[in-house]
């Protein structure tokens, strides 16, 4: 079974995500802001993490920045999730090691797809 990371300080977006990915098999773990999600990724390996942008304690772009640093921080794929839409955002979370982005509000249909192209499904 695969593995999915949710960092997002909405529990109300974590709820939403994990119920969508253990309908697609993921085993679905939860992060609340950046540094929560650091610290959980220093003890488990994830095939795939679904990252927010703004979060408190440590934003997506200082974790994602943080994990590649990692010795098993490579592994993952990162798929942003924000509201985000402008290109210089787009290219900073590229520049930063994500591997796609998904807009807020998503739905199952957006995180089968895009999981889907980035070889997770």
């Amino acid at each position: 079974m695969k593995s999915c990371l949710v960092v997002d300080d909405s529990r109300v977006i974590r709820k939403v995500a994990r119920n969508i990915l253990e309908d697609l098999g993921f085993e679905v773990s939860e992060a609340a802001n950046g540094q929560e999600a650091l610290d959980v990724c220093r003890a488990k390996a994830f095939d795939s993490i679904l990252l927010d942008w703004y979060m408190p304690v440590m934003n997506g772009i200082e974790f994602l920045k943080a994990l590649r640093a990692l010795p098993t921080g490579k592994g993952p794929i990162v798929v942003f999730c924000t509201t985000e839409n402008d290109i210089s955002h787009i290219q900073a979370a590229i520049e930063a090691g994500a591997n796609e982005y998904v807009m807020k509000p998503f739905d199952s249909e957006i995180i089968q797809a895009k999981f889907a192209q980035v070889g997770l499904l």
